[in-house]
């Protein structure tokens, strides 16, 4: 089933981008109250955020309309694994599709820190086109420009979400800036989604540079990553965007 949605901020939406993580239904009606665009759907963010059980993402999207995104990750760091557990993450991307799932977000890096292109090929091999985020395992890299021309042309791929650095948007800003003035060439086509230590003032900067996407976690959570989202919180980044 596509969702409608998911199109009103496409790549020649005027409109920026706001996806917010969610652990459960609570966040997600939160998140959606505060003005997200988009969710990213995880669990155990004490390991960066894995993949969250099936029942969990119904129970999400029967909740809200807005679109989801379902990380693909059952491990703390950015390695597939071996080939057993790459069939695990194809089991599971498979089930999470069963349950309604229509956009992921997934990333893959092998031992010397390039794109782990078979891992993620056989995960795409059963998304059926849909749309994915490559994630902050861009940042880990070893060569952000070759990662990027070996998933040039990879079904469904429409997002990075990246903060320029492995050590967040103040150390990778100008990297940020540096790839938004190259958005439309080969390999850097898709929208830049910003994430990690992302903060209200780099805001204006990153919006006049043409970059239109922003993924907030910890900063949707006065209470940390013990309490819930709060709807203020996100409905203040929404104001921050729509004014900019």
């Amino acid at each position: 089933m596509s969702n409608p949605a998911a199109d009103e901020w496409g790549p020649m939406s005027k409109r920026a981008v706001l996806e917010v993580i969610a652990l459960d239904v609570e966040d997600a009606v939160a998140a959606r109250a505060g003005g997200a665009d988009r969710l990213e759907l995880v669990t155990d963010m004490a390991a960066d955020g894995l993949t969250p059980p099936a029942r969990t993402v119904a129970r999400i999207r029967g909740a809200v309309d807005i679109p989801l995104r379902v990380m693909l990750r059952t491990a703390d760091g950015f390695a597939a694994g071996d080939a057993a557990d790459v069939e695990r993450l194809v089991r599971v991307a498979a089930e999470l599709r069963q349950a309604g799932a229509e956009e992921f977000v997934l990333g893959f890096l092998d031992a010397e820190g390039d794109v782990d292109l078979g891992a993620v090929e056989r995960v795409l091999g059963v998304l059926d086109g849909c749309r994915w985020t490559f994630h902050r395992a861009i940042d880990r890299a070893a060569d952000r420009h070759a990662l990027r021309k070996r998933l040039a042309g990879l079904p469904g791929l429409d997002t990075y979400l990246t903060a320029g650095s492995a050590t967040g948007v103040d150390d990778g800003l100008p990297t940020l800036l540096a790839e938004a003035e190259r958005h439309g060439e080969p390999g850097y086509e898709q929208r830049l989604l910003v994430g990690g230590g992302l903060r209200l003032e780099h805001v204006p900067a990153l919006m006049a540079a043409g970059i239109d996407g922003f993924h907030i976690g910890g900063a949707a959570r006065p209470g940390g990553w013990g309490g819930p989202v709060s709807a203020d919180a996100v409905g203040k980044w929404r104001a921050a965007l729509d004014a900019a």
